[in-house]
């Protein structure tokens, strides 16, 4: 599956993720895994997804959640989650609704993210 077809009909996820997605080229080398329920970027290991609630919520949700993981819990009130699903290696869940919130913040925690993962 192709990022195209994995957002088919939904384009405001698509704008998201490819901002995401350029934020990512501009760290540097990385490489992009689509399955049928998200989308990972990787170096050595997985740093960050993007997946659409909507395809398992009935609810009304973000039209995107980006996933990070980094190797500490950071404190910041704009994560929607933070779980720890392996000692020292804690998921942190932000959800998006617009452009603007893919601000320098999530900048430097994708940086982070990235190069945790190298």
């Amino acid at each position: 599956m192709t990022p195209d077809e994995f957002f088919v009909g939904k384009p405001l996820p698509y704008a998201l993720f490819t901002r995401v997605a350029q934020m990512v080229d501009a760290l540097g080398p990385a490489s992009l895994r689509t399955t049928k329920s998200q989308i990972a970027f990787r170096r050595r290991r997985a740093f960050a997804w993007v997946w659409m609630p909507d395809r398992y919520l009935r609810r009304p949700a973000a039209p995107l959640v980006l996933s990070l993981a980094l190797p500490w819990r950071d404190g910041s009130p704009r994560w929607k989650q933070v779980g720890e699903p392996a000692p020292g290696r804690f998921m942190h869940h932000l959800e998006l609704y617009d452009l603007a919130e893919l601000d320098d913040e999530v900048h430097t925690w994708l940086h982070q993210a990235w190069e945790a993962a190298g």
